[in-house]
């Protein structure tokens, strides 16, 4: 149930804010299983120079070891890292993973986070990761992520929430709407 807050709340806050051009994204969550992957998905409506892309919940250990990929929009591997964290030094940790793009074409891509030792099969998304056909095991150390997002235009997480939760959490910005504008026209009366 955490997971599912955790992802309306970002959720909210994304179709809350307005899309302002290269800005600074941040999705935190948790995993279940060893074989789960959080797909973050990122625009880039011009080139950029300087993205950077980042996982800072290693924690010392405190969470699980992420390996990271960086992926274009047709699903070939343009990156895979285990342990760089020298993205951000002032909040990763040894185990963090994350790339620093000198520069990067307009256009959508993907960004995956999965446990390690769950690498990515091949260059192809669609090939999937190692531990795909595994039973899954939960996560024994702690299983929260977090995954930033710099120089981007607009950013998703996924998985998004369930279309019930989403429905529910859309309808709930609805009702809260509507109470507002009953109480001003109450006033008004």
């Amino acid at each position: 149930m955490n997971k599912i807050k955790t992802l309306i709340i970002s959720s909210a806050c994304l179709l809350l804010s307005s899309q302002a051009s290269s800005a600074v994204f941040n999705f935190t969550g948790e995993i279940e299983y060893y074989n789960d992957v959080v797909y973050t998905y990122f625009t880039l409506e011009n080139d950029e120079v300087d993205v950077r892309v980042w996982t800072d919940s290693f924690q010392s250990g405190v969470n699980f070891d992420p390996i990271t990929a960086l992926w274009d929009e047709n699903g070939n591997q343009l990156a895979q890292n285990d342990d760089d964290y020298t993205i951000n030094p002032e909040t990763q940790t040894s185990y963090d993973s994350g790339f620093l793009l000198p520069t990067l074409a307009a256009g959508d891509y993907i960004f995956t986070v999965s446990a390690y030792p769950n690498f990515s099969n091949s260059s192809l998304l669609s090939d999937g990761f190692s531990l795909d056909s595994e039973q899954p095991s939960s996560v024994s150390t702690g299983a929260e992520w977090s995954v930033w997002l710099d120089g981007v235009d607009s950013a998703t997480v996924s998985p998004i929430p369930e279309p019930s939760t989403y429905a529910l959490m859309l309808g709930g910005l609805g009702l809260v709407g509507f109470m507002a504008h009953q109480r001003k026209r109450q006033k008004i009366s």
